[in-house]
């Protein structure tokens, strides 16, 4: 965010030919924004949005990054102010103050070309997004931990969040394996999964596939099976132990299933035999939150 601001400087200096000494920047009261994990708060803009950035990785805003449109929603859990800044597809830029409640008394904001506080693109051949993606390019090892960093902090908000997508989950000898929730965010659809150990035995992970699986029907039954290779793991356990839980997640990339598949999350245990196969349907995959 430090950098987005010292880049929209930059430009703006580029543009009027002022030294730093010589160009101020008007102060404007930026409007307050409240939202909490147990609700969406709606966004809906004059244009489609085309970037939107947070502060503070205990705010999280969602928007259609493969097609452009006006909605954007944003989820926060507990923790200190922050900012929200969003370009939209013409170049104006927007930006809130948001902050966390447990009490909503706005669920939907429709925003004005009014609530801009300037536009991007002051000099065509200069514009924010154009200098941000042109250092990109350029340094590909920085895009790589960039994307870590976005697992990172999405995947600990997810953890943090108490949205569920259905009741998934199958039970073992006193070991559950639940499925909490399925969210797509950019190009990854992330697994949101609990084991629990109500046994008097510690559990070891063996290992966790999530894999698409095709049953074929006729006078030979087959089955074929498509391990899907997660992208990133974050929290996965070693041992849970008896009588507590694990929540981590699986981030794999993004894809949907057809009727005759079916998502099936295999677990096997280390030196033993309570392994768990849960079986996750096609609406829960193709209709994730």
């Amino acid at each position: 965010m430090k950098r987005l601001i010292y880049i929209l400087k930059i430009t703006l200096l580029s543009v009027s030919g002022l030294t730093a000494q010589e160009i101020r920047f008007p102060e404007k009261t930026l409007d307050t924004i409240y939202a909490n994990d147990k609700k969406n708060v709606a966004l809906f803009f004059p244009e489609p949005i085309r970037q939107g950035i947070t502060g503070s990785e205990n705010f999280v805003f969602t928007y259609n990054r493969e097609k452009e449109q006006h909605l954007g929603l944003l989820q926060a859990s507990p923790g200190n102010d922050s900012n929200l800044l969003v370009i939209s597809s013409n170049g104006l830029i927007f930006s809130y103050i948001v902050r966390y409640s447990d009490k909503l008394k706005n669920l939907n904001y429709f925003i004005s070309e009014l609530g801009s506080i300037g536009k991007e693109n002051q000099h065509p051949n200069d514009t924010i997004l154009e200098f941000v993606e042109n250092i990109s390019a350029t340094q590909p090892e920085k895009i790589k931990a960039n994307k870590i960093s976005h697992y990172q902090n999405f995947c600990s908000y997810l953890l943090q969040s108490k949205q569920i997508i259905g009741n998934i989950k199958k039970r073992k000898e006193g070991v559950e394996l639940r499925v909490k929730n399925i969210v797509f965010d950019g190009e990854e659809l992330y697994f949101v999964i609990n084991l629990k150990n109500d046994s008097p035995i510690d559990y070891e992970v063996s290992f966790l596939s999530i894999a698409v699986e095709t049953k074929r029907m006729g006078k030979k039954k087959s089955m074929q099976k498509i391990v899907q290779e997660p992208v990133h793991k974050f929290r996965i356990p070693g041992i849970v132990s008896k009588g507590s839980s694990a929540d981590f997640v699986y981030v794999l990339p993004k894809f949907s299933i057809a009727e005759d598949k079916i998502v099936v999350i295999d677990l096997k245990e280390e030196n033993g035999e309570r392994n768990i196969k849960l079986k996750v349907k096609k609406k829960f995959i193709n209709n994730p939150n």
